[in-house]
């Protein structure tokens, strides 16, 4: 298990990104893995982060850079040396607009290859969450929500939901986030369906 960062050594803020240059560092799954490992549990180096996911350190090392080059992470010098060089995610989240993507010819490929990361991704949370919850307190087991809802709106009110419940939950982890606690997965999901699958 993971020890709890120092509130101190994780990012704030958030990042746009409105390239697909960008988007593509971010579409190659173990960039996407390195961000997320930085973000959750702080600074490291290129050795520590290959070993928890198990890869090289010449490879974790190689793809710390591309996300260096397009300022997703940065490297901290003052902690480091010749051999052991620290990274830390400069932001907490990347956030997107498909419309600002899918005009540039690889963007809508793009843009469709890191979705469906993300949905393998939460199909790994709630597979690792269904796992481990036999073994979780009663009290964190009475406060895990796992909700589905379904609500008939148009595009525009779909979008003034999801960015109102994205709202709500960025303003939890800035003002109510409490540090010695384990991180709790949020996952905000909001898509039509031609049919619901029962």
């Amino acid at each position: 298990m993971v020890s709890t960062p120092d509130p101190a050594d994780l990012p704030t803020g958030a990042v746009r990104v409105t390239d697909a240059r960008a988007l593509r560092v971010l579409a190659h799954p173990l960039r996407a893995s390195l961000l997320g490992a930085l973000r959750l549990d702080g600074p490291s180096t290129a050795t520590r982060l290959a070993d928890r996911l198990g890869e090289s350190s010449g490879a974790t090392s190689y793809h710390l850079r591309q996300l260096a080059a397009h300022g997703f992470v940065e490297e901290l010098p003052a902690q480091g040396n010749g051999r052991d060089r620290w990274w830390r995610a400069q932001h907490r989240r990347t956030s997107w607009d498909t419309a600002d993507l899918i005009g540039d010819p690889a963007g809508r490929e793009l843009v469709d290859e890191v979705l469906h990361r993300q949905l393998s991704q939460q199909r790994r949370w709630l597979a690792a969450h269904a796992t481990e919850m036999e073994g979780l307190s009663e009290q964190w087991r009475t406060a895990t929500s796992l909700s589905d809802w379904a609500v008939r709106l148009s595009p525009t009110a779909a979008r003034e939901l999801a960015d109102e419940l994205n709202e709500v939950v960025r303003r939890w982890q800035e003002t109510r986030e409490e540090p010695d606690q384990p991180a709790v997965t949020v996952l905000v999901d909001l898509f039509p369906l031609q049919e619901h699958p029962l």
